[in-house]
């Protein structure tokens, strides 16, 4: 068994009115119980299901593909290489299967590849982060997926990018695939000094569904 001594909180929060998705309602978040008045606390979250730290399923691009509900478990666990892309890359940049090169012989069939551009941390309602977010391109995914990976993960708003013919090509590559799909993520420096971890993404149960909101903690 491996013995793992160190553990990273790679979500980001999900609260009233945290950033989200340009064209979905905002999160909202009250109070149905409170302890002063009913002795404990409860809250209702009303949210889409792509908010926060999240998970894509194929059947968020392809109506016949999986749903969230309908993944093996398995899949959202196992050894993450980190591609460290901070400050090599801008506002709108596509990201090329060339930046993969270096990181080749350590993905194989079955890794997961996260992709750490320094997106997460300006999580907020401005334009870099809503909008303006580096992406995977179509040619890279299809580099990730002839490679035979497990899933891909990103620190930004989405695999895709905001702009037009921008947001679809890897999301297609990849999800008909059956790779997931791991958006909104948060990358500490030192984990991505370390350069690759066991990840684990566990998706909430949600029956029928396109993706899911998860909780992604890397061990090392």
């Amino acid at each position: 068994m491996t013995h793992f001594t160190k553990f990273y909180d790679l979500s980001q929060p999900v609260y009233d009115h945290c950033p989200g998705w340009p064209t979905y309602e905002p999160t909202t978040v009250r109070y149905e119980a409170c302890y002063e008045k009913d002795r404990f606390n409860a809250e209702q979250i009303r949210l889409n299901s792509h908010t926060g730290t999240h998970l894509d399923a194929p059947f968020h691009f392809f109506p016949e593909g999986i749903t969230i509900d309908r993944m093996d478990v398995s899949l959202f666990q196992g050894d993450a290489v980190i591609v460290d892309l901070r400050g090599r890359i801008g506002p709108k940049e596509g990201i090329q299967a060339a930046a993969f090169e270096p990181y080749a012989d350590r993905i194989q069939s079955g890794t997961i590849v996260l992709l750490a551009t320094g997106w997460g941390p300006k999580r907020s309602f401005d334009q870099e982060y809503m909008y303006d977010w580096p992406y995977l391109t179509g040619e890279a995914a299809e580099w990730l997926r002839a490679k035979g990976i497990k899933g891909v993960g990103i620190d930004a708003m989405s695999m895709g990018g905001w702009y037009d013919g921008t947001g679809r090509p890897c999301h297609e590559a990849l999800l008909s695939a059956g790779i997931w799909i791991l958006e909104e993520l948060v990358f500490p420096d030192e984990l991505v000094e370390r350069g690759e971890c066991y990840l684990t993404a566990y998706p909430i149960k949600l029956q029928g569904f396109s993706g899911a909101p998860a909780r992604a903690v890397a061990a090392v």
